[in-house]
């Protein structure tokens, strides 16, 4: 049995719920949530602290840095989609800006 099975939908929108910004894009194989930053300077800094997180859970994002615009894309790729895993790296980056 796989690790991080993937979410059955209804589970991934009971998990959506609870995350504030993040959307679903492909058909569900992303989770996706763009921030805007009050600077270029804390805009890294939020990136700093999401590859903290990243590299202790093991599971790392595409991120894209756009000024302050920082956009967190999310999948999990042995899976092929989303799973547990993505749902609680969403929650840990939304921690950082609490």
């Amino acid at each position: 049995m796989d690790k991080y099975p993937l979410l059955a939908p209804e589970e991934l929108d009971e998990g959506l719920k609870k995350l504030e910004g993040w959307k679903t894009e492909e058909n569900g194989k992303w989770l996706v949530r763009t921030r805007m930053l009050p600077s270029f300077k804390e805009a890294v800094a939020f990136v700093n602290e999401v590859a903290a997180i990243a590299e202790k859970m093991n599971h790392h994002p595409f991120i894209g840095i756009d000024y302050r615009r920082v956009t967190l894309r999310l999948t999990t790729w042995h899976s092929g989609g989303l799973t547990r895993l993505d749902l609680e790296s969403a929650q840990a980056y939304d921690r950082i800006l609490k």
